[in-house]
């Protein structure tokens, strides 16, 4: 009889082993097919119809419920044996109180206490992925049970998280090729060399802040020897704003040459920014024509940060004009500013970007720092100007970054 309840106890044990072999090789088959199917590139979708499957059919789990992070929050991508409105319980608030595998048995929530444990899946110690896992019989091994949901949850999770990761490397690289590209359309708009002559010298500053800026200014020389030439500054920084620049320069050049007056310039060119920007984006504008012959300088200040004429010990700003360009279909006012120079005078253009740099003590540059430092300067050309003024911002920033871009163009005029 003895002999007979041993027999007993070895065929029991036997059994017990023939049931973790055949749950190990499911396993490792479940794990393999998982595998090669993360191999085949399956899609998201795919893969969490495979983790039900396995978890329902092969491993025997009742209840279940895997939240993965979306940007907006956790969502719910596959549940088991739970009614689908449990499933929309919005959980933000509650999951990042879990950082490893514990029982839910205490739990007050309505949906988390339908369940037995909790899976969360960490990856460089931020959660990724919870599997909620439940409805556990008393015949279950569940030791081995939440062992396998916690390998194949990871597999799945960690898979997920790296499609997810590799189509946002998709995404940037596609951004960064925009940007590159935007890059090179304002290379191509900015003047590469400047016009120079007898009666003015040109020179210029161009310092995007980004590899995408919104700064412009161009030169247009005439065959009597004049020239028109501008300084604007455009809302906004990447690819729309180089998109607009490149619109605002080619209206702007088929103006300059069809116009007769800055007026009409100007008033077309804020018509045809509205149609592009419906208001949304605006550009501010100096707009300056010099004849070579009277010595006359003509300009129109379109809410352009004010350029100064420095002549004679003085930095007169040059404010005349309108306000921006493409804020309304049409402009309120328009005064035309002019000059007429007697005696040598440089004219000095740029963008608020280069008064908004800040040293380490937070003090900017100011336009009162920057007037003081072109009048002790004024016997300069124009280029050497603009070379000591950059280093001397260089210096004055000390370690702190640009702030905005920085466009400068100076306009030396000989008697």
């Amino acid at each position: 009889m003895p002999e007979l309840q041993e027999i007993k106890r070895t065929l029991t044990r036997i059994e017990k082993l023939e049931r973790e072999v055949n749950l190990k090789q499911l396993q490792i088959n479940s794990l393999l097919a998982i595998t090669q199917a993360i191999n085949e590139n399956v899609s998201s979708d795919g893969l969490f119809n495979m983790y039900n499957s396995f978890l329902r059919w092969e491993i025997g789990i009742r209840k279940m419920a895997l939240f993965f992070k979306e940007s907006d929050g956790w969502e719910c991508v596959t549940s088991l044996g739970v009614d689908e409105a449990m499933c929309a319980y919005d959980l933000s608030a509650e999951l990042p109180n879990f950082r490893s595998t514990r029982g839910l048995e205490n739990s007050e929530h309505p949906f988390i206490r339908e369940f037995d444990l909790v899976v969360p899946v960490m990856h460089k110690d931020e959660p990724i992925a919870y599997a909620f896992i439940g409805g556990f019989m008393d015949e279950d091994d569940v030791y081995n049970k939440v062992q396998f949901v916690t390998t194949i949850t990871n597999v799945i999770a960690v898979a997920i998280e790296n499609k997810r990761l590799f189509k946002t490397q998709l995404r940037q690289e596609v951004l960064n090729r925009e940007v590159e590209l935007a890059a090179e359309i304002q290379r191509t708009l900015v003047p590469s060399r400047l016009p120079s002559s007898k009666n003015y010298q040109l020179s210029s500053i161009y310092k995007p802040h980004f590899a995408v800026g919104g700064d412009y200014y161009d030169v247009v020389e005439f065959s009597d020897g004049n020239i028109v030439f501008c300084i604007a500054d455009i809302t906004g920084k990447g690819v729309a704003a180089a998109l607009l620049m490149a619109n605002f320069q080619a209206n702007l050049r088929a103006l300059v040459m069809r116009c007769q007056t800055l007026e009409e310039i100007v008033q077309e060119m804020n018509a045809a920014v509205f149609r592009v920007t419906q208001g949304d984006r605006f550009i501010t504008l100096f707009l300056a024509r010099y004849d070579v012959e009277s010595r006359t300088l003509h300009y129109i200040n379109a809410g352009h940060t004010p350029p100064l004429l420095l002549s004679n010990g003085e930095a007169v700003p040059l404010k005349n004009g309108c306000t921006v360009l493409g804020w309304m279909p049409e402009l309120p006012f328009l005064e035309i500013g002019g000059v007429c120079l007697t005696d040598e005078a440089t004219l000095f253009t740029y963008t608020d970007g280069l008064t908004d740099v800040l040293n380490d003590a937070g003090e900017d540059f100011s336009e009162e720092k920057l007037t003081a430092f072109l009048l002790a300067r004024t016997d300069l050309s124009a280029k050497e100007m603009n070379a000591q003024l950059l280093k001397h911002v260089e210096a004055y920033r000390q370690r702190q970054a640009l702030p905005d871009d920085i466009t400068v163009l100076t306009c030396k005029m000989f008697k």
